[in-house]
C-alpha cells in the first residue's frame, strides 16, 4: 500500500488539561524515517494498532476502532489512550485522502523507546489494496491449527489473545502457508477443533437462515466489521449469534465470509480444496452496506 500521509504525536494522559491537542502533533513525509531504532514497536512488536477503512474522506467506524484500541492497550498494560487526542489526529489526516475511492487509516500506539518510559504514537494514510476480485469472486481458504485450545484465554491471559498487537509474524506466516497450499487465506482452528478467525479477518457463516460467528471468548479479535454486519443484519430482522463452530459446520454452511475493515466481505468459495456454497446476492448487499459511510 502506497503511503500518502503520516502524522506523529506524543500521547497525553486522559486527565491532561491541555486543550490544544493539535499542538502535540506533527506531520511528516511518509517516505522519511520517523520510528527510532530503539522503539519497542520495531524491536519487539510491543504495541497495538487499528486499521480503519476509508470511503472518500470518511473514516469508517471510528468509535468502534478507538474503543478496541483502548481495550488492546489495557490488555497490554499500555497507558490509556486519550481518545480525544486520537480523534484530533484522525481529523488532521483524513483531509489528505482522495475525495473518492478507498483508503486505509492506521493507528499505532507503541510502548516507546526502550528506557524512555513514554509511549509513542502515529497515524498513517495509505491507498487501500484492490479487493474487487475477493469481494466479487470469493477466496479459497485452508484451515490451520492455531496451536491452543478454545479455553486458553481464560487460563493464560498473558498470551494477549484478543488484543490487536503489532506482533503479526504468526498471522503473516499463516497466510504464506495458505498460499503454499494453493489457497488465498487461512482460517485458524483451535486445537480442540473450533473455528477461530482468519489471520486478518473475522469469520461469519449462515446456517438455516441464522448468521453465526465464533465466540470472542475463544481468544479472537472481536471484529469491528463483524459487529457492524451483525447490526445491519439485525436491522433487517435477521437472527445473529455468537457460537462455537466446528470445521464441519463451517464446511457445510449455507454461505460463509471472511470480513474485515479493508477487504470488507469476501465470500469463502473453497475450504481445504472442497467447493462451498455461496450467496452472491447477500455478498453484494453486505458490501454495499460496508461501503456506505458509517460512524
Amino acid at each position: 500500500m502506497a503511503l500518502r500521509h503520516a502524522l506523529a504525536f506524543d500521547p497525553i494522559a486522559v486527565d491532561d488539561p491541555r486543550s490544544d491537542l493539535a499542538g502535540t502533533m506533527r506531520s511528516f513525509d511518509p517516505r522519511s524515517p520517523i520510528v527510532q531504532i530503539g522503539d519497542l514497536s520495531a524491536q519487539r512488536g510491543d504495541g497495538v494498532f487499528e486499521s480503519l477503512g476509508m470511503v472518500g474522506r470518511h473514516a469508517q467506524e471510528v468509535s468502534a476502532h478507538l474503543a478496541r484500541l483502548a481495550h488492546s492497550a489495557a490488555l497490554c498494560d499500555l497507558p490509556e489512550p486519550n481518545l480525544a487526542q486520537w480523534r484530533e489526529a484522525i481529523s488532521r489526516v483524513v483531509v489528505h485522502a482522495p475525495e473518492t475511492g478507498e483508503s486505509v487509516l492506521k493507528l499505532i500506539l507503541s510502548r516507546g523507546v526502550d528506557g524512555a518510559g513514554a509511549p509513542t504514537a502515529w497515524v498513517t494514510l495509505a491507498d487501500a489494496p484492490d479487493s474487487t476480485a475477493a469481494r466479487e469472486h470469493g477466496i479459497r481458504v485452508v484451515t490451520l491449527d492455531r496451536g491452543y485450545t478454545a479455553d486458553v484465554p481464560e487460563r493464560a491471559p498473558w498470551l494477549l489473545l484478543g488484543a490487536k498487537t503489532l506482533s503479526y509474524a504468526v498471522n503473516m506466516a499463516a497466510i504464506r502457508e495458505a498460499r503454499r497450499r494453493g489457497a488465498d487465506d487461512a482460517v485458524f482452528l483451535s486445537s480442540d477443533g473450533y473455528v477461530l478467525e482468519a489471520p486478518t479477518a473475522s469469520v461469519i457463516l449462515r446456517r438455516d437462515g441464522r448468521y453465526l460467528t465464533p465466540e470472542p471468548a475463544a481468544g479472537i479479535l472481536h471484529g469491528t466489521t463483524q459487529r457492524s454486519i451483525f447490526s445491519y443484519l439485525g436491522s433487517l430482522g435477521v437472527d445473529t449469534a455468537y457460537a462455537r463452530i466446528t470445521r464441519d459446520e463451517l464446511r457445510s454452511a449455507d454461505a460463509a465470509w471472511v470480513v474485515s475493515s479493508i477487504r470488507l466481505a469476501a465470500p469463502i468459495v473453497q475450504i481445504d480444496g472442497e467447493e462451498t456454497a455461496r450467496d452472491a446476492a447477500m455478498t453484494a448487499s453486505l458490501n454495499r452496506y460496508l461501503l456506505s459511510p458509517r460512524d
